[in-house]
């Protein structure tokens, strides 16, 4: 469910491990995924199959109403989910991780922040080797550097490292899978916990802010000064009304039924 090719222009700077995406919606484009952002919204408040089953018992408008109680009324809490959301569709679309947990799926508090790491990503090279991708997500109507540097700040906490508590809340729930091979990866992901392994070139960061303004000097300053051990991602999404926008998606996201 590609959205972000079909949505944005990219602007591009690559030096060695460092890589900087600038994203600008198309003429257009913002229309053209609409639907697909929506549905990548629910997804990741719910399990698209169980709105789909709300749907058939219940009907629409009460199926409507339980994802409803999974979203954030706070205007805040909006924004920074939006925010992990975006990033992570991006993580995947484009790093070719997978993002194995949807963590907004277990918030025990719709307009909580949930602590830890904003996002991990996971994939196992052909030669069964695992890699991460360590991730922080900020959204902001006026992007300046000081988010920038608390996201940096949290990237390079525990070594660069994801935090322990956040692996072990991603391995404990592919454990809990059905699925041979998410298990698999749930017990290297807890030996990982407790070996600390990896080196740091198997540790990817990524970070993504998502904001109403051209995105500041002080991010691509950022990302040159940011360990060159690693691969290195940093990532600007300008939305012009990214208030009314955020305000937008979450009011069309819980209208079942109509796209």
């Amino acid at each position: 469910m590609a959205l972000y090719w079909d949505w944005c222009e990219c602007a591009e700077d690559i030096a060695g491990r460092k890589r900087l995406w600038l994203l600008t919606e198309k003429a257009g484009g913002r229309e053209t995924i609409w639907a697909r952002l929506l549905e990548a919204l629910r997804d990741h408040y719910d399990d698209l199959g169980r709105i789909a089953d709300d749907a058939t018992r219940l009907g629409y408008e009460k199926a409507s109403e339980i994802l409803r109680t999974r979203m954030p009324t706070d205007i805040s809490a909006r924004s920074g989910d939006l925010g992990e959301i975006l990033a992570s569709e991006l993580a995947e679309q484009n790093l070719g991780f997978r993002i194995p947990v949807k963590r907004l799926r277990f918030k025990d508090g719709r307009n909580m922040a949930l602590r830890g790491d904003d996002f991990i990503g996971v994939v196992v090279d052909d030669n069964g080797q695992l890699r991460l991708l360590k991730g922080e997500s900020k959204s902001r109507q006026q992007l300046a550097k000081t988010a920038i540097t608390e996201a940096r700040e949290a990237l390079d906490r525990d070594d660069g490292r994801c935090t322990p508590e956040s692996l072990l809340f991603v391995a404990d729930r592919l454990l809990e899978s059905p699925d041979a091979d998410d298990q698999a990866l749930g017990r290297a992901l807890r030996d990982e916990v407790g070996q600390r392994a990896l080196p740091p070139g198997r540790i990817d960061h990524m970070l993504f802010t998502l904001s109403g303004n051209a995105p500041p000097p002080s991010l691509k300053a950022d990302l040159d000064a940011s360990s060159g051990d690693r691969n290195q991602y940093s990532a600007n999404l300008r939305i012009a009304d990214h208030g009314d926008f955020i305000n937008a998606v979450y009011v069309e996201a819980v209208k079942l039924g109509n796209d």
